[in-house]
């Protein structure tokens, strides 16, 4: 398999909504950045994926669908096929102009310890009303072996980061529901972790508090003071010691696990906000080295006031949006999981033992035929 196009699809733990991103790549080298979609999740939606959280949680068998699972992934699988139908639209694409789609589906419990994780959505359902193959499941391989099962997109930074010219160490930090960072220093695999509460914590408390999804550019926090005694307390939790690879659920950290007191609204999110990016410094005296530069993608990107916090603590590396570096905030994490496919289909691992912790680099992923 050579250079192909191929689509990656992303609905993170934020649950705001789906992103689809073509890129040309042969499952080594992205050759070129193609056109992206986003179809935001409606709130009815929206409050279904948080209901299937919930009743994902006492979950020890991942076929299983008690509750609404079932009706979630049902929702998943064609909200997500109806994202691609609206990318090939708009782009004039047909099903035949695409070797594969990348689908991680939704991520609803994570619980490596068990060697369980659970993402709902039909891939062979979605290759089938597509005509194109389909790639899923991406991590349950890396689990069955022993590995976290995340993070799954450092090589895929690594590939991006040797497109650019920036001072190493370099590395990629992705702010979602959950903060994954990927050292990269041209070592034969990337050095990869969870950081810790991305942008989860801050959209559950201003949904709670105000009825926001979140905190638009994060204007709420601008204002607030962060209440740092309560942040020390939380980075006591043992996660934030161990050494990489290490991984998280979007759970782990809630509001029920943390304590969180009763903050006003700009408080609360300004805490929220310096809870994250100092979670994020907690990380570098793990790397072999701290970084010089750092590049920001997904949710947290757009965030002015974690953007401009993440640049006061992390001096004096450079900080700056995966779109200051030439590529897109949004869709990093669906351009990932286009070049993940192609990986899959080429039998190449995509996960390592410094990124997952698994035994050896492993593959990963079913191919689902249309």
């Amino acid at each position: 398999m050579g250079v192909v196009r191929a689509i990656g699809l992303m609905s993170g733990t934020s649950l705001d909504g789906v992103d689809a991103a073509v890129i040309e790549t042969d499952g080594e080298r992205v050759v070129s950045f193609g056109p992206t979609e986003y179809r935001p999740y409606r709130e009815q939606e929206r409050a279904l994926l948080r209901q299937a959280l919930a009743d994902a949680v006492g979950l020890t068998d991942r076929t299983a669908r008690p509750g609404v699972l079932a009706e979630a992934e049902e929702l998943t699988t064609r909200v997500h096929a109806e994202t691609v139908e609206e990318l090939l639209l708009r782009r004039s694409l047909s099903p035949g102009d695409i070797a594969a789609i990348g689908f991680h589906g939704q991520t609803v419990l994570h619980r490596p310890a068990d060697k369980l994780t659970v993402q709902i959505g039909n891939g062979p359902k979605l290759a089938k009303r597509l005509g194109i193959a389909v790639v899923h499941d991406f991590r349950q391989a890396d689990i069955q072996a022993g590995g976290q099962g995340a993070p799954l997109v450092p090589v895929f930074h690594r590939a991006i980061v040797s497109t650019i010219d920036r001072p190493h160490p370099v590395a990629v930090l992705n702010i979602g529901g959950v903060a994954n960072v990927t050292f990269v220093d041209g070592g034969p695999a990337p050095i990869a972790c969870d950081t810790g509460p991305g942008n989860a914590l801050i959209d559950d408390f201003m949904r709670a508090r105000t009825g926001a999804a979140y905190d638009d550019n994060g204007d709420a926090a601008a204002t607030g003071t962060p209440d740092y005694a309560f942040i020390a307390r939380v980075l006591e939790y043992p996660f934030f010691d161990l050494t990489p690879p290490k991984s998280l659920d979007r759970n782990a950290f809630a509001f029920g696990n943390i304590g969180l007191p009763e903050y006003s609204v700009t408080d609360g999110a300004a805490t929220l906000s310096a809870l994250t990016v100092e979670a994020v410094a907690r990380v570098v005296p793990h790397l072999p080295a701290a970084p010089r530069a750092w590049i920001v993608g997904g949710g947290g990107a757009r965030n002015r006031t974690l953007m401009k916090m993440l640049a006061e603590k992390l001096k004096p590396a450079t900080v700056e949006t995966a779109d200051a570096a030439g590529f897109s905030a949004d869709a990093l994490e669906a351009q990932a999981f286009a070049f993940l496919a192609v990986r899959t289909m080429r039998g190449l691992p995509i996960t390592f033992p410094t990124t997952s912790g698994a035994p050896q680099p492993m593959a990963g992923g079913i191919v689902a035929l249309p």
